[in-house]
């Protein structure tokens, strides 16, 4: 049984209890089965990252599931670390610990930032940016000044709060394998950062935008995003890892409904096109090799029993992209009950099938060659 995405609706965000600052989504614990080695594939997305919280803190309920290796960019990146520090110091409770703390951490760093809704969106209960004066001067400034020009220290909050909520000694020892992706300035290239290298700059670089933040300096070399080159960057998990099976947690969406008018709407898409279009190139290239490889050995076999499966949900195409910047509390725990909910239905779905068969359509892929 294949299944190219699960979805839920968006619906309101009263899930979350701000009073009790816990999540009311339910889960039902999966069959006892055997332990099963899974690797992870984390999307970046600014605030939207919230929702892979989610998703990663109900597959750390299932005993069954063992974590072999993960690829993250941006957002998936930060994810990453905090979930392998984590799991480093107390295993799958630790890094959920973990994940909760970071995710908490970064919403008071902006409580008091000028960057937030307005009286209106309050009262109608939108998660928007649109109409913050503070949104709107800023991205103007960012279309007429570079981040040197506005920001010529180069300060980013993000450094702080990964010092405090991630153990970078642990990552060494973590048997959690980390690949971070970064793109190279000057050559255009992306390079991968396994656990040792991993720093706060590292993850810093992993989400640079280049309108936002001056590029992040690492051994003489200067780097931006990682997903302009890969959101994430899936090779690595199928060449240095045991697992033959890779949950990818997307949270770009590859289709949205209607053509984009208004110049904020055609940047966004633009940005969710570009940040698509290397993932999506290397789940064509993983379809192509499934059928002409040869499975018997080496390098063809690796790419040949690899199995790909997918959890997203379409509620993020009803945000828009200032939304991205909201780190409103019942906001993030908004999206973390999506995450676990989108989760706990591929769970139902495709649990089974993990160990088995690949759950995403990949011959799919091939059809839009």
């Amino acid at each position: 049984m294949t299944d190219q995405l699960l979805t839920t609706g968006w619906g309101k965000l009263p899930l979350y209890n701000v009073a009790m600052h816990k999540t009311t989504a339910t889960s039902k614990p999966s069959p006892r089965r055997a332990p099963l080695l899974v690797d992870l594939a984390l999307q970046g997305g600014g605030a939207h990252g919230a929702f892979t919280w989610g998703v990663l803190d109900r597959l750390l309920e299932e005993p069954w599931l063992t974590f072999d290796g993960i690829s993250g960019t941006s957002a998936g990146a930060m994810n990453a670390a905090v979930m392998a520090s984590g799991y480093a110091q107390g295993g799958a409770e630790g890094a959920r610990a973990a994940l909760e703390t970071f995710w908490k951490v970064v919403s008071d760093a902006a409580r008091y930032s000028p960057m937030r809704r307005g009286p209106l969106e309050i009262l109608t209960g939108r998660w928007t940016l649109e109409n913050s004066p503070f949104y709107m001067a800023g991205e103007l400034m960012s279309r007429i000044f570079s981040p040197y020009d506005l920001n010529p220290f180069g300060g980013n909050p993000l450094s702080e709060i990964l010092a405090e909520t991630v153990d970078f000694a642990s990552l060494v020892r973590s048997p959690i394998k980390l690949f971070i992706t970064a793109t190279n300035v000057r050559t255009g290239a992306g390079r991968v950062f396994r656990n040792a290298e991993i720093t706060p700059d590292v993850l810093l670089a992993s989400g640079c935008l280049p309108t936002l933040f001056q590029a992040v300096e690492i051994d003489g070399e200067s780097y931006w995003d990682g997903g302009y080159v890969g959101n994430p960057t899936i090779t690595p998990l199928v060449r240095e890892c045991q697992s033959q099976d890779t949950i990818l947690v997307q949270i770009n969406p590859i289709e949205r409904p209607g053509i984009p008018r208004s110049a904020r709407d055609i940047h966004n898409r633009l940005n969710e096109v570009a940040f698509n279009a290397p993932l999506l190139k290397e789940l064509r290239m993983i379809a192509l090799l499934h059928k002409v490889a040869d499975a018997g050995r080496g390098e063809g076999a690796l790419w040949s029993n690899m199995r790909i499966h997918r959890i997203a949900t379409d509620r993020v195409t009803e945000l828009d992209s200032t939304s991205k910047m909201i780190t409103e509390w019942p906001f993030l725990c908004g999206l973390r009950d999506e995450g676990r909910r989108t989760a706990q239905l591929f769970l139902d779905a495709h649990g089974a099938d993990l160990g088995k068969r690949s759950t995403l359509d990949l011959d799919a892929m091939l059809e839009t060659l």
